[in-house]
């Protein structure tokens, strides 16, 4: 199999993102710290201040941001006996969780990637369960397939009814799709499957990490 640089580790993206700003603009940290306040000043006239604005948000869209930023704790294991020609074969076939496999390949495929297609859940109300307490991770997402969590969080269905019907599948897809706009070439593109329950809040997710 080609050799891939994959050692199972995920970028820290929050820290990236920090080191970048810190070569920009080395004189808005006070102790380590971001001073915002400098930074607004260096930032000039490009820096919206009205707390009255435009803005696409939900409940928990800053938390959905976090997440992407979380380092993955999962790792990648060859599984050499289940797979096929592996010494010669250029593809790549990974099980797990979306959202652990995508943390996983930013280091190796970050501006590498041509094309993706994806096909989310439609949000019908019964393709998809959440757990209540909303914690994506590679943990929880082995105790939704138990159905039930070791604290006794109950797994619900994602249903009309649910006050948080269209929260619970932009949480679910925000971090995801901000995670594969990082894998995409500059000239890259992404394909997404969606009927008409969510497609709105999809293009408008779209909008504001792809660009209109």
């Amino acid at each position: 199999m080609k050799e891939i640089n994959l050692n199972g580790k995920s970028p820290d993206i929050a820290e990236e993102n920090i080191k970048k700003l810190r070569q920009i603009f080395p004189d808005v940290f006070t102790e380590d710290k971001v001073d915002f306040e400098k930074l607004q000043q260096v930032l000039g006239n490009y820096v919206e201040d009205s707390n009255e604005r435009y803005n696409f948000t939900w409940n928990g869209k800053g938390r959905a941001l976090r997440l992407s930023q979380t380092p993955s704790l999962g790792t990648l294991r060859p599984c050499k006996e289940e797979s096929k020609d592996w010494d010669t074969t250029q593809n790549l076939y990974i099980e797990g969780d979306n959202l652990e496999v995508l943390k996983l390949l930013q280091k190796s495929y970050h501006g590498k990637v041509k094309m993706i297609y994806i096909d989310p859940p439609y949000n019908t109300g019964k393709d998809f369960v959440y757990p209540d307490n909303f914690h994506d991770s590679l943990e929880n997402y082995k105790k939704i397939t138990g159905q039930v969590d070791s604290e006794g969080n109950r797994i619900s269905t994602n249903t009309e009814a649910s006050g948080r019907y269209h929260t619970d599948w932009l949480n679910m897809m925000y971090p995801r799709l901000r995670l594969a706009r990082n894998l995409l070439t500059d000239d890259g593109v992404i394909f997404i499957s969606i009927d008409d329950n969510e497609v709105d809040n999809l293009k408008k997710i779209c909008n504001e990490l792809f660009g209109e």
